[in-house]
């Protein structure tokens, strides 16, 4: 599986796991979190390697259709992105009094913008 769909795969779990029955989840937890074969995954819940392949085509459908109308993975990216923001304006080093002036601005900006997201 490549690291994308992996990423997107346990973000999505992450916010939206809970709304999947236990069966999906357990199903789902060990394809995405514990790296488990289809087919082992088969044999130990007693099912056929193509419904393993299934539920859990189907529970990226369900996560993704979460996704699509509540947007908590996106926000929650745009987020983390302009913390970072944040966090490397406070770490430049210059002392100019200018460039800090310049700085506090631009948090203050990103930071009302990320209130107002949340």
């Amino acid at each position: 599986m490549e690291m994308d769909k992996i990423y997107e795969q346990t973000m999505l779990y992450d916010f939206y796991g809970e709304l999947l029955t236990e069966h999906q989840r357990k199903i789902y937890e060990d394809v995405v979190y514990n790296d488990m074969s289809l087919g082992e995954i088969a044999q130990e819940q007693g099912i056929s390697r193509q419904g393993v392949h299934d539920l859990v085509k189907r529970c990226d459908r369900i996560l993704q259709g979460y996704e699509e109308k509540l947007h908590l993975v996106e926000r929650f990216a745009r987020a983390k992105a302009t913390i970072g923001l944040i966090a490397q304006l406070t770490e430049q080093g210059r002392s100019d009094s200018a460039r800090v002036m310049e700085n506090l601005s631009e948090i203050r900006d990103l930071s009302r913008k990320l209130l107002e997201e949340l």
